[in-house]
């Protein structure tokens, strides 16, 4: 058995290694596919909140800064999990890969426990700092404090995700996902609506289904032991090298997560100066946004696993080939959604709700940021490349450039200083875009002639 499981790694290598443009969809469509479906939810959860009222719709706005920092915490740490596992399988030390992810998982518990302790404790004191105002408190705290509870069991199903990536199987997360997000879709109106709960309801369906999704991982990987590497917690052994390795690659990304996190919270603040109504049409607006990323974050995320495994393998001169491939589908996608998006925003919005001023900010947004969309691919696809790379330093810096150095300040120049319009807060993002886009090719650029000597030496 261990030696078909051996022969199964190594198969899934080689195909890599073979297409490597092949690769790219093999490992992309399940996870674009995955991203859909929990689009299709974010859709369908914010349906049902703008039926409560707009100020529901706000006070979800106010809540995603910090479901944004804790999943952004855990993506960037689970990057890290997975681009080691990754490298181990490409240069074939399987019980390395499997002792990573073994740590990997711990590392989730750990934080997720972390996580929901504090968010349970200081729920309202944290919500206060991030300027939530009082008229939408009430609501804001409600959906907090459950979905605080539930970080835990978001965090380790995001650990155990990044273990099924850095072993190339991007299906069975997808799978687990598809059923996760159908529950949530099926308990939303019932705990909304049939039973009364409100913005609470919501938070429930959604903590529900990420447990649903942590019991599905934990059979696959710990009790069926259906996956390539074999977890075994009866023989672990701690390897202070493999924790510092995943925090060298993730913890860069998982600061700049946070810092995206708090652009989030600063650009609530900015927008609720204006009114609750512009607020809301931010968040509609992301909901349209998200469907662009569907493609974009799959390449990305192929990216980190392709690299990594490319890049243990020794296989320097594929790496280029398939960095270049993905910036190529990435543009593409952008040019081709961002056309689109710009056409049918004034039509799509009025499913969420026909307040004309909600209506009207949503469109605003699209139509700034549709234009630039394939300067966002690059940036996103450049950035994960490089964590595949086994380098995470580029991510933090290019994202406190384009959060904390260009969008924020000038965001809040714009609208608090000046007293410019809404609009005038998309102009300073789109700003940072062009600059963080340019920044992150060029420093991967540099990187990828570094990898290339290392290749001739």
């Amino acid at each position: 058995m261990n030696e078909m499981k051996t022969n199964s790694k190594s198969s899934r290598l080689d195909s890599f290694i073979a297409n490597p443009r092949r690769a790219i969809w093999t490992l992309g469509l399940p996870v674009m596919t995955g991203m859909a479906v929990q689009t299709l939810y974010s859709v369908v959860d914010m349906l049902f909140v703008a039926r409560i009222s707009v100020n529901a719709i706000a006070a979800l706005g106010f809540n995603l800064p910090l479901f944004w920092m804790a999943m952004g915490i855990s993506f960037g740490l689970g990057t890290g999990v997975t681009a080691v596992i990754a490298r181990f399988i490409g240069a074939k030390k399987h019980d390395a890969a499997t002792n990573v992810a073994e740590h990997g998982l711990l590392l989730g518990l750990i934080i997720g426990g972390l996580f929901s302790v504090v968010g349970l404790l200081f729920g309202k004191e944290i919500l206060l700092l991030l300027g939530t105002p009082e008229e939408l408190m009430a609501d804001t705290l409600a959906y907090f404090h459950v979905i605080a509870g539930g970080f835990v069991f978001m965090i380790t199903g995001i650990f155990l995700r990044s273990i099924f990536s850095g072993e190339g199987d991007t299906r069975t997360p997808v799978k687990i996902q598809i059923t996760s997000t159908v529950v949530n879709i099926i308990l939303d109106p019932i705990l909304i609506f049939g039973f009364d709960m409100g913005v609470r309801g919501a938070a429930w369906a959604t903590v529900l289904s990420m447990l649903v999704a942590v019991i599905m991982y934990s059979r696959v990987i710990l009790f069926k032991k259906a996956t390539l590497l074999q977890l075994n917690f009866r023989i672990f052994k701690y390897n202070v090298a493999f924790i510092k390795d995943i925090f060298r690659i993730g913890v860069p990304s998982s600061l700049s997560m946070i810092i995206m996190s708090m652009g989030g919270a600063l650009f609530n603040w900015i927008l609720v100066h204006y009114s609750p109504e512009v607020v809301a049409g931010y968040q509609i607006a992301g909901r349209l946004d998200q469907i662009f990323f569907l493609p974009i974050m799959a390449i990305a995320g192929s990216l980190v696993t392709l690299v990594g495994m490319f890049y243990g393998a020794q296989r320097f001169d594929l790496i280029n080939n398939v960095i270049k491939d993905g910036l190529r589908y990435g543009i593409f996608i952008g040019l081709g959604s961002g056309l689109l998006f710009y056409i049918i925003s004034p039509y799509v919005f009025r499913i969420f709700t026909d307040d004309p001023t909600v209506l009207a900010v949503a469109v605003s947004i699209i139509r700034t940021f549709s234009p630039v969309y394939w300067l966002i691919a690059i940036g996103m696809i450049s950035g994960r490349a490089l964590q595949g790379l086994g380098t995470g330093i580029p991510s933090l810096v290019i994202t406190a450039i384009r959060v904390a150095v260009v969008s924020g300040p000038l965001a809040y120049y714009f609208a608090v200083v000046l007293d410019k319009p809404y609009v005038w807060v998309w102009y300073a993002s789109v700003t940072a875009v062009f600059i963080a886009a340019g920044t992150s090719i060029t420093w991967l650029v540099i990187r990828a002639r570094k990898v290339q000597r290392e290749a001739m030496a």
